[in-house]
């Protein structure tokens, strides 16, 4: 069970930023990006599973994220609590233990042998299903695993994740054309706020992953 006072979205931003930070699931490098799963070079690179060994910091956040949920969702808005291979599942679970509801899972493709699911647990037709994730890019993952939801009869017209990069565009028209609302709790740009007012990096490291951030593509593709 969770108070029903909490601080402010902007507030739960700015501390989600710092909690990340302080755990060290932050990396910025400009001088040997990172690769990301897209392929795309990058100076930046977050790591949400590490929360799950902060046992402080991933209550907070997923208190964080429950009191966003019934703010920006409605409090009685949902029936099940769908968690997203792999790295979601750990927080679906927690959300639904705040909620007290029903918590399932999402496999990325059919398992292969025995009922060939993509979905685990009990999720029945009707159902208002919530899916929950670590973080969202461009929102083409979370589009996958809504599709495999509907298909067993259930809705699914929300997403609440931790971290949503916040820098490329058309994410959130893409979802919600979808039928899909985000909800998340904090963006890169929050980070940045955060890391500058920390002294987190290097003044060089700040401008540069700032510069990315304006611009993803052009920064990628100056370094190709």
């Amino acid at each position: 069970m969770i108070p029903s006072s909490y601080p402010t979205k902007a507030e739960m931003a700015k501390l989600t930023a710092g909690m990340l930070l302080e755990i060290g699931a932050i990396h910025f490098n400009a001088e040997e990006p990172f690769t990301h799963a897209s392929g795309k070079k990058a100076p930046t690179y977050i790591d949400c599973r590490k929360l799950i060994s902060f046992p402080r910091i991933r209550s907070t956040l997923m208190d964080f994220l429950s009191v966003s949920i019934m703010r920006e969702a409605g409090f009685e808005a949902f029936d099940n609590i769908a968690g997203g291979e792999t790295a979601g599942i750990p927080f679906a679970a927690l959300v639904a233990e705040r909620l007290a509801l029903p918590m399932t899972y999402v496999r990325k493709k059919p398992k292969g042998y025995g009922r060939n699911a993509r979905i685990e647990g009990a999720m029945t037709e009707g159902q208002r299903v919530l899916l929950v994730e670590d973080l969202t890019t461009d929102g083409g993952s979370k589009l996958s695993f809504v599709d495999a939801i509907r298909d067993t009869g259930a809705t699914c017209s929300a997403t609440a994740v931790i971290f949503y990069y916040g820098i490329f565009e058309g994410v959130e028209k893409t979802l919600g054309d979808h039928g899909v609302q985000l909800i998340h709790l904090c963006t890169w740009w929050d980070v940045l706020e955060v890391a500058k007012e920390r002294g987190a990096f290097d003044a060089n490291t700040l401008s540069e992953v700032e510069s990315y951030l304006r611009d993803p593509a052009g920064w990628a593709a100056a370094r190709a």
